[in-house]
């Protein structure tokens, strides 16, 4: 039994640690864990569907508790230009002090330095770069780029901006972005002091859909929405996989059954005898499946104490340190060689209640039987 139980907390933190893994990387990365825009935005971007009243926004996501962290962004496609190279690009303005609090726009600048909302000696505002733009337009550190765009009051944007940094790789999902200061971003699209899009992280990721609720109830002429809405092709992608390798915990499921059943029955079938002794001394039926049952009850708890205490390091050293790939993997710009599990009170509890709930439920026939066993064949079997 307990090396089932340990099995079966092995594999459930592997899976569930490989998905929330997963998912802090596709939330971390850019979306956040809920985001707030002005009416069906996010289906149906354009350049004036902002948010206005931003202190409003900001007071109701200071109130929530669970809120830790928000940033506000604006968003607008772009022609970039730099000597006699044109190329599209995506305008992203961030507050260069918020950002880093919600995603990890930091961590991705692989050259340069991450920007500030001051211009330069110049009078330039810096701005960070996606790879693809920086070899599209054969850009290095310090040279100048020029955007045009739309304003939202349907002028001709176009300013130049120096290039601070270069963000991800050539496979990073805004390696066409162009990062702007948020203030600077606003001035170039003439959006005054408006944004497009906040973007926020909870205390716990696992309840941000009901923290989007109580938000919804707070500015309900916003649309607040989950990372699950927001990136709903990847979250079905995601689930579906999901049900798809609940198949191999299946498996394993019925492994750790059958050694439940093997130890059940080993315990009860294999005392034929015992119990025809003490049904021939008077013990009534009741008594013996009581017996078994609450032998079986102590005997399961033993070996799941034992199974905690031997398989709880195991995996809090696989959720701390992980397991080191061969090969580094890049999500979004961003590099990761570890897989690691899930280390939280349900990992252990479910695989818990599977086995004390798998082994009364098997216990209850072989205890049947030997309850209404007849003394003259129990005391006669080998």
């Amino acid at each position: 039994m307990t090396g089932g139980y340990m099995l079966f907390v092995f594999s459930y933190s592997l899976l569930e640690g490989s998905y929330n893994n997963l998912i802090d990387i596709f939330t971390l990365d850019n979306t956040g864990h809920i985001q707030i825009h002005k009416d069906d935005y996010l289906d149906r971007p354009k350049i004036y569907k902002t948010i206005q009243n931003r202190a409003q926004v900001e007071g109701a996501m200071h109130a929530v508790d669970d809120v830790i962290s928000f940033t506000p962004r604006v968003f607008s496609p772009a022609l970039a230009y730099a000597g006699s190279k044109t190329a599209p690009s995506q305008v992203i303005g961030v507050d260069p002090e918020l950002e880093p609090t919600v995603s990890r726009l930091k961590e991705k600048v692989s050259e340069g330095t991450y920007f500030d909302n001051a211009p330069d000696a110049d009078g330039y505002f810096k701005a960070m770069i996606g790879k693809g733009v920086a070899i599209n337009l054969d850009l290095e550190i310090g040279q100048e780029i020029v955007l045009i765009s739309q304003g939202a009051d349907g002028s001709i944007a176009n300013d130049i901006f120096v290039v601070s940094a270069i963000i991800g790789n050539r496979t990073s999902f805004d390696r066409m972005a162009v990062y702007l200061p948020l203030t600077s971003a606003q001035e170039f699209l003439s959006l005054g002091a408006d944004v497009h899009e906040y973007a926020m992280l909870v205390e716990d990721k696992h309840e941000n859909e009901k923290v989007a609720s109580v938000l919804q109830g707070e500015i309900p002429d916003l649309t607040v929405a989950p990372w699950q809405v927001v990136e709903a092709t990847f979250y079905r992608t995601m689930q579906s996989d999901k049900q798809g390798n609940y198949f191999t915990m299946g498996l394993i499921v019925f492994i750790v059954f059958v050694g439940v059943l093997n130890t059940v029955l080993m315990s009860v079938l294999e005392r034929t005898r015992e119990f025809g002794v003490l049904r021939s001394i008077g013990s009534r039926p009741l008594v013996l499946i009581k017996m078994i049952l609450l032998e079986i009850l102590m005997l399961t708890i033993i070996s799941v104490t034992i199974g905690v205490a031997l398989v709880m390091p195991i995996v809090y050293w696989f959720t701390e340190v992980g397991l080191l790939l061969p090969e580094p993997i890049d999500m979004g710009g961003v590099t990761f060689q570890h897989m690691k599990g899930d280390f939280a009170a349900y990992i252990f509890f479910y695989p818990m209640v599977f086995m004390l709930a798998t082994a009364l439920l098997i216990s209850i026939p072989p205890g049947i039987r030997a309850a209404h066993i007849l003394p003259r064949d129990a005391l006669g079997a080998h």
